[in-house]
C-alpha cells in the first residue's frame, strides 16, 4: 500500500485541527527549543494517526453499512486489517519515542490518550456524548504538549500540584466543546444511516434544529473557556477567539442557505486554532 492511501486511511488533514493547540500547549509551557517542538510534533502525528486507525479498525463494520464511508479502506477491503494493526503500532511507536525524548513524566502519562483513543468508537454506540468525548480525545493535545515541556523540570510536581490549573485546564476544555461543535454538525450528514443503525449520535437522537442550537451552546462555551484561560492576559488572543466564534455561529446558523455547508464548516474550524496560535504568539 503506498504512502498516498496509508495518508487518506489516517485523513492525515484532520491533523490541522488539533496541531495549533499543540503549539499552543507547548508556547504556555514557556520556550520551547526547535528539538522539543520537533519531539511534540512527532509524537502529536502518531497520537493522531494511532486515533483513526483505531476509529477505523474497530467501526469498519458500521463503516461498511454507511453509503457515505462505504468505500474507505477497510470497509471496502483496499486494506486488511493486518496492515491497519501495523499501522497501530508505527503510530504508537512515533507516540511513545516521541514522550520518552521528551521527558520521562510525559512517557508515563501516555497511556492516557491511548485509553481515551481506544474509547471513543465505542461512545457512539451508547450515548449521544460520544462528540463530548472525541472532543476530550482533542482536547488532550495541548496538555501532552505542555506536558512535554515542563514535565523536564518540575517532574510529576507538573500533575500532581496542578500547575496546569487554570490556563491549560480551561484550554483544554476549550478544544473539547470547539471540537464537539464542528463533529455534531458533521453527524448531520448521517441521521437517516445512524437512526437505522443504532449509532447514538446528538442528530440522530435530537434531530437538527436541536443539533444547530446545541452546536451553538457549544461554540459559546469554548470561547468562554478560552477568555477565561487567556494565557497571555491582553487583547490579542482574546480579540482572535472572539472573532473565530462570531464566524463560526454565523456559518453554523446559516449552514441552510451554503450550497456546501460541511466543507465551509471544515475550513473555518481549521483555521479557528491557526488564529487562536497567530493571536497567541502576536501578544
Amino acid at each position: 500500500m503506498g504512502l498516498k492511501s496509508i495518508l487518506g486511511f489516517v485523513k492525515i488533514e484532520h491533523t490541522l485541527f488539533s496541531l495549533p493547540f499543540v503549539f499552543i500547549g507547548a508556547w504556555v509551557a514557556g520556550e520551547p527549543t526547535v528539538i522539543q517542538l520537533t519531539w511534540i510534533l512527532i509524537a502529536a502525528i502518531g497520537a493522531r494517526g494511532l486515533a483513526m486507525a483505531l476509529n477505523r479498525i474497530i467501526d469498519r463494520d458500521i463503516d461498511a453499512k454507511n453509503p457515505r464511508t462505504s468505500s474507505r479502506h477497510l470497509a471496502n477491503g483496499d486494506m486488511s486489517l493486518k496492515t491497519a494493526w501495523s499501522l497501530c503500532a508505527i503510530f504508537l511507536g512515533m507516540l511513545l519515542i516521541g514522550a520518552w525524548q521528551l521527558n520521562t513524566v510525559a512517557l508515563a502519562m501516555s497511556w492516557l490518550p491511548v485509553l481515551a483513543f481506544v474509547i471513543y468508537p465505542y461512545t457512539k454506540r451508547v450515548t449521544w456524548a460520544c462528540h463530548l468525548w472525541l472532543g476530550l480525545c482533542l482536547g488532550l493535545a495541548p496538555a501532552g504538549a505542555w506536558l512535554g515541556i515542563v514535565g523536564d523540570d518540575l517532574g510529576w510536581a507538573a500533575i500532581t500540584e496542578l500547575h496546569w490549573y487554570p490556563t491549560i485546564f480551561w484550554i483544554c476544555l476549550g478544544v473539547m466543546f470547539w471540537i464537539a461543535a464542528f463533529d455534531l454538525n458533521y453527524a448531520l450528514m448521517d441521521i437517516e444511516n445512524d437512526q437505522k443503525n443504532g449509532i447514538q449520535s446528538f442528530p440522530a437522537r435530537f434531530g437538527e434544529h436541536h443539533t444547530l442550537r446545541t452546536s451553538v451552546q457549544f461554540t459559546l462555551l469554548w470561547f468562554a473557556c478560552f477568555a477565561i484561560a487567556n494565557p497571555i492576559d491582553g487583547i490579542t488572543f482574546l480579540g482572535a477567539a472572539l472573532s473565530m466564534c462570531i464566524i463560526n455561529i454565523g456559518v453554523i446558523i446559516g449552514q441552510q442557505r451554503l450550497a456546501d455547508f460541511q466543507n465551509i464548516f471544515f475550513y473555518t474550524s481549521v483555521v479557528t486554532g491557526w488564529v487562536l496560535l497567530g493571536g497567541l504568539m502576536a501578544a
